[in-house]
């Protein structure tokens, strides 16, 4: 099984990279769950056809000890497995703290044993790696880390606080950071911006997403690129990012 975390700021397109790299590689016959950890709860709409799954934490609040895994774990488009971990009331509780009980529960249901995914990529807000949102990294969830970031300032800024925590923790010995995936914002001088980031943090950008208007028409009818505009080139883009992340990450036995 590889365990892939994407990090980055909100609102960086990090949840339509990843909703569309789950759908390539579900499309190359990988078994393939993506779990949202980000308290808006919308890294899987894309896969389900616009809609909101019920999250891990309202269904614990409904449903207590009788939760079973069906209650929150739905099936996707290409068969991705798609779960959201959820958050608390706006400005009562502690969404890192949701995340927490949300991983726990996964666990105590044994979902990736009895689900046996092949890739599971967490989805995580990374605009603060504090308690639940590191705990992708922390909590021996997640092996390969890769950052979403485009070249604009708090972006790269947040890129910088994710790679301290994830060097924080690699000592450790826990997730790696492989790299950025640059999803463009057409500002001037993008790539050198992003490619000299990069450097400073001692990685290195992995793949460049351009800007097109097909994700934005295939998001407005509920999905990704591969479902909805199977002909933009976006598609091949998305296929390009699925090959290299699977050739940086390591394939490992799901008890390790």
């Amino acid at each position: 099984m590889r365990k892939i975390a994407i990090y980055g700021k909100g609102g960086i397109g990090k949840s339509t990279t990843t909703s569309n790299l789950s759908a390539v590689l579900a499309l190359k016959g990988y078994k393939v769950m993506q779990v949202g950890c980000d308290p808006k709860s919308d890294s899987t709409k894309n896969l389900m056809k616009g809609m909101r799954i019920p999250t891990v934490l309202e269904q614990l609040k409904e449903k207590g000890e009788a939760l079973e895994l069906k209650d929150i774990v739905f099936e996707g488009f290409g068969g991705v497995l798609c779960v959201e971990a959820g958050g608390p009331t706006p400005g009562i509780g502690c969404a890192g703290r949701g995340i927490i009980s949300a991983f726990e529960k996964l666990e105590e249901l044994k979902a990736f044993e009895i689900y046996k995914p092949d890739i599971v990529i967490y989805d995580v807000l990374g605009d603060v790696v504090c308690g639940g949102f590191a705990m992708p990294i922390r909590g021996g969830y997640a092996r390969e880390v890769f950052i979403v970031s485009s070249g604009e300032m708090m972006a790269l800024y947040a890129a910088n606080n994710i790679a301290q925590a994830i060097k924080n923790f690699g000592r450790r010995g826990y997730a790696r950071l492989k790299g950025i995936i640059l999803n463009a914002k057409n500002i001037e001088n993008e790539q050198e911006l992003v490619a000299k980031a990069a450097a400073e943090i001692e990685t290195e950008v992995v793949m460049y997403v351009p800007r097109s208007g097909d994700i934005q028409t295939a998001e407005n009818q509920g999905g990704t690129v591969c479902e909805f505009v199977q002909a933009s080139p976006m598609v091949k883009i998305y296929q390009e990012l699925a090959d290299k992340v699977l050739e940086m990450s390591e394939d490992i036995k799901g008890d390790e």
